[in-house]
C-alpha cells in the first residue's frame, strides 16, 4: 500500500510514538490532577514535560499557555467562541478550514458579527499582507482568521508579514496551523501570532485526538472557556471555570496517552532535524509528481507551480480531464492501492476559488515516510488513468 493522505492523518506514525502511548498506559495512566498519590503526580509531571515540549516548538515562552485540546478544530473553537464578542468584526481568507468559516458563519448569520472574507488575488490562492492591511484600517476588527497552509492548494500563506499588520491595528491574530506545524517554521513571537491552534495526528505525527492552542498575552485576559467548563482535578472550590492557567482552558479528562505520545513524536521529528528537514524532505517528493501535472495537458494543477515551491507545502491537488475526482481515488485504491483523497476537503471556499467547486479534487500529499520511488509508483498510475 502506498499511503499519500497526510493532509488527512500522518500514517503510519513513527513507532517510538507508538511504543510510548503502550507504556504510558502500561506504567503511568493515571488520571493528572486526581489525587495525591506518586501514579497522579508522575502523570501530571508527563503532562507539563510535553506541555513544554509544545510551546518551545512554536516559539511560545509560558508553558502554561499550551491548552491541550482534541484536534485542531477543538482548539479554533476554543479561540473563535472565546474571543469573539456580539458586534465584533472578524476578517477571514477565503481558504479557510470549515472549522474556522463555519463557526464564524454561524455567527453571522445570527447577526452577531460582521464577517469579511477576503479573496486571494491570484489562482495560487496566496494573500497580499496589503489585502489585510485594507480590511483592519476599514473598521475596527476584533480578529483576523488566516490558515497558513492550504489543505486544498498546498499555498503557505505570509503569516510572519501579516501578523505585524494585525497586531498594530489593535486585532488578534488567529493562525490555523492544520497543515504547516511539524514542517513549516513557526514562531509566535516573532510572528505576532495571539491564538495558533493545531493537530496533534498530523505533521506533529502523534496520535489521534491530541492537537494544541497557543494563547498569547494579548488573548489571555480576553479568552473565555466559552466551550468547555467543569472538571479541572483542582481548585474544585470555584463556582465556575477557575481562572488559573492551564485550567482556565482546559476541562476534564485529559488525552493523557495521547499526550505521551506526542511528545515522543515532537522528540522524533528533533532528532531528523526538525520542521525545516521534515518540509525540504515533502518538497523534494512532491515536485516530481507537481513537474509531472503541470506538463501534461490531460491535468489542471491547482496552486504554487514547481518554480515557486518555496511557497507550498508537500500537497498536490489536482483534477483529470474526464474523469470525476472520486472516481479517480477509488481507482488509485482498487487498482493501485494507493491511498489519495478526493472531493471537498471541508473547505469548499479554496474549491470556488480554483474552478473546482462543487466536484472538488484529487489530493496527495506526502509524509515523512514516504519514498521517491512511491511517488514515481502514483504518477505511473496518474498517467494510465489519464489514458
Amino acid at each position: 500500500m502506498i499511503y499519500v493522505d497526510h493532509a488527512a492523518t500522518s500514517f503510519p506514525k513513527p513507532e517510538p510514538v507508538i511504543a510510548e502511548v503502550t507504556r504510558f498506559l502500561r506504567e503511568e495512566a493515571a488520571n493528572p490532577g486526581r489525587g495525591g498519590y506518586r501514579l497522579v503526580r508522575t502523570a501530571e509531571a508527563h503532562m507539563a514535560r510535553v506541555r513544554g515540549q509544545l510551546a518551545r516548538f512554536v516559539g511560545g515562552r509560558q508553558p502554561e499557555r499550551m491548552i491541550f485540546t482534541y484536534s485542531a478544530t477543538d482548539g479554533l473553537n476554543i479561540a473563535i467562541k472565546g474571543v469573539v464578542r456580539p458586534g465584533d468584526r472578524v476578517v477571514v481568507d477565503q481558504l479557510a478550514h470549515n472549522s474556522i468559516s463555519r463557526p464564524l458563519r454561524h455567527m453571522a448569520d445570527l447577526g452577531q458579527i460582521e464577517l469579511v472574507c477576503l479573496t486571494p488575488p491570484t489562482p495560487d490562492g496566496a494573500l497580499d499582507p496589503q489585502q489585510v492591511a485594507d480590511a483592519v484600517a476599514a473598521k475596527p476588527t476584533r480578529l483576523v482568521a488566516i490558515v497558513h497552509a492550504s489543505n486544498v492548494l498546498g499555498t503557505l500563506e505570509p503569516i510572519g508579514a501579516i501578523g505585524p499588520i494585525v497586531r498594530a491595528a489593535g486585532a488578534l491574530f488567529l493562525v490555523d496551523a492544520a497543515q504547516s506545524i511539524g514542517a513549516a517554521d513557526i514562531d509566535v513571537e516573532r510572528d505576532c501570532i495571539d491564538l495558533l491552534a493545531f493537530p496533534g495526528h498530523k505533521g506533529l505525527q502523534g496520535p489521534p485526538g491530541t492537537g494544541g492552542l497557543w494563547v498569547g498575552s494579548r488573548a489571555v485576559d480576553t479568552i473565555a472557556p466559552a466551550v468547555r467548563e467543569g472538571g479541572t482535578g483542582g481548585d474544585s472550590a470555584f463556582p465556575t471555570q477557575p481562572p488559573i492557567w492551564p485550567h482556565w482552558l482546559e476541562a476534564g479528562t485529559h488525552n493523557t496517552a495521547g499526550v505521551a505520545g506526542l511528545g515522543a513524536a515532537l522528540e522524533w521529528i528533533e532528532a531528523r532535524g526538525g520542521p525545516a528537514a521534515m518540509l525540504r524532505h515533502e518538497r523534494e517528493l512532491i515536485r516530481p509528481l507537481i513537474d509531472f501535472l503541470a506538463s501534461d495537458g490531460r491535468f489542471t494543477l491547482y496552486g504554487p507551480a514547481a518554480d515557486r515551491m518555496g511557497d507550498r507545502i508537500g500537497l498536490a491537488s489536482f483534477n483529470i480531464a474526464g474523469v470525476a475526482p472520486a472516481d479517480v481515488a477509488a481507482i488509485l485504491d482498487a487498482d493501485f492501492d494507493i491511498c489519495v483523497r478526493a472531493g471537498l476537503h471541508c473547505a469548499p471556499g479554496a474549491h470556488r476559488h480554483v474552478g473546482s467547486f462543487p466536484d472538488g479534487s484529487v489530493r496527495v500529499s506526502v509524509g515523512p515516510m514516504n519514498t521517491p520511488e512511491e511517488i514515481a509508483a502514483v504518477i505511473g498510475a496518474l498517467k494510465r488513468i489519464a489514458g
